[in-house]
């Protein structure tokens, strides 16, 4: 079995915890999980990487690391989520690589997609449309209903008084029924009630309601590889199909007979399509 490295990243005044896996000189993968998630989601696919000859690293990102948890949502904006993943790419001498982002960390693979293809190989995102798209199925499909809860999470106190109360039970139901299943969800809830932990969290939505034009992003030009689960009660089709609009380089949209939670529950799958996308761009920035 591939080793597998904790380490800490330390980038300005923050200071990441992550996983790393895979030879010095092997290729950059950065793995971006989502809410409520944390490193420890993209674990198979960390050693499948390090096996194919990657240099894979997953970390938990801004609010999810102890170390790295700003307080109030101005310090959550896209632009310092980016800039985030771009400061870890740099401390791995990577002038380019491939991300991968699932939920939360899709959006944040878009966006830098979007906004600095220069510094991306190939872009993999795991549920999450591209914003653009995700913007304008809101009216339709039934999309704004989907997304009414991030409505809850935007609001000041609320979901924390809510979600954490008896222990997280809240929180833990609301990820179970969502189709987590339970062993995880209960690790994941265990970190969230952690101090300041959920609240850094919330704060990526409430950072979203603060920005709004963040989801105004220029048509994707890296070669892309879309995979979303059919069953996501969180993100509709349309805003899945609508995303195909939204990419100008090589595209792959795959869809799943799977909820929201696709590294937690299709894992090899997961891992396979990954694999194959890397593979077909391995190199590209150096061609």
């Amino acid at each position: 079995m591939p080793s597998v490295e904790a380490v800490q990243i330390s980038c300005g005044p923050l200071t990441f915890d992550a996983d790393v896996a895979g030879p010095d000189d092997g290729e950059l993968v950065v793995l971006l999980h989502g809410f409520p998630q944390d490193r420890s989601a993209w674990a198979p696919q960390l050693e499948a990487l390090s096996a194919a000859g990657y240099r894979a690293v997953a970390f938990d990102q801004r609010g999810y690391s102890p170390g790295a948890r700003p307080s109030g949502p101005f310090a959550y904006g896209m632009d310092k989520l980016v800039g985030d993943v771009v400061a870890v790419a740099d401390h791995f001498g990577a002038p380019a690589f491939h991300v991968v982002g699932h939920d939360w960390g899709g959006a944040v693979a878009w966006t830098l997609g979007a906004r600095m293809p220069e510094r991306l190989t190939t872009l993999t995102s795991v549920s999450t449309p591209h914003p653009a798209a995700f913007r304008d199925s809101l009216l339709r499909h039934g999309q704004a209903l989907r997304s009414s809860y991030m409505v809850l999470f935007a609001t000041p106190v609320v979901p924390e008084l809510v979600l954490l109360a008896r222990g997280g039970a809240p929180l833990r139901d609301l990820l179970e029924n969502s189709g987590l299943p339970a062993p995880v969800a209960e690790r994941y809830v265990a970190r969230m009630a952690e101090s300041g932990a959920f609240t850094a969290a919330l704060n990526w939505y409430r950072a979203a309601f603060l920005h709004p034009s963040a989801v105004s992003l220029p048509a994707v030009e890296v070669p892309t590889l879309y995979v979303w689960g059919k069953h996501d009660q969180a993100l509709g089709r349309g805003a899945a199909e609508r995303t195909a609009g939204q990419v100008r380089g090589p595209y792959r949209f795959v869809e799943l007979d799977a909820g929201h939670w696709l590294p937690e529950t299709r894992s090899a799958m997961l891992t396979d399509m990954i694999l194959d996308q890397l593979r077909s761009h391995r190199g590209r920035k150096e061609s």
